[in-house]
């Protein structure tokens, strides 16, 4: 299994993936927040990673920048979307492109990695909602109890809670 950079070329690839890997009633939305991500220009940049088995791509995760509150030397990303062809499933590639991405990140001196998703599964990375106490999300959250965070850099929290704002292709309630 390889971990790389996607490329616009991987864009079937990364969209079938999301077809193939969500339930009917969210794969549409989210195999476009997968595209537009991928094409989105934010600085700092959107990492977008996929994970290509010898014949083809099986994996796709997106990590896009936040803005927290007002605190410039505050830096987050956000994890979403992360999809995994069905038979590839319960082999470890969703972990390994959510490791690659935190690597990247703590390279760049990123200090808050948040998520939106089940905390069976995030948890066991070292998510929790503890750690995302004070930030809040940018929309009203359908299921509260996915909203989750992962300190990078422990470092300074604020005193009281910040709401942090995603990239455009995020800022659409009813992705949460």
């Amino acid at each position: 299994m390889h971990i790389r950079t996607a490329t616009h070329r991987d864009g079937d690839a990364i969209r079938r993936i999301h077809l193939a890997a969500f339930a009917d009633e969210e794969k549409d939305i989210v195999a476009e927040l997968a595209l537009n991500l991928l094409h989105e220009d934010t600085t700092p940049p959107t990492i977008s990673l996929v994970a290509e088995s010898p014949d083809r791509v099986v994996g796709h995760v997106a990590f896009s920048p936040v803005k927290i509150g007002s605190d410039e030397t505050l830096q987050g990303y956000i994890l979403a979307p992360l999809s995994v062809l069905p038979e590839y499933q319960n082999k470890r590639v969703g972990s390994k492109l959510i490791e690659a991405g935190r690597q990247r990140l703590l390279k760049q001196g990123v200090q808050l990695l948040f998520v939106y998703g089940d905390p069976r599964y995030y948890g066991r990375f070292g998510f929790s909602t503890d750690d995302a106490a004070l930030y809040a999300a940018p929309y009203t959250l359908q299921y509260p109890f996915g909203w989750q965070a992962l300190a990078l850099i422990r470092g300074s929290s604020p005193e009281s809670p910040v709401t942090i704002t995603c990239v455009a292709s995020l800022s659409d309630p009813q992705l949460w």
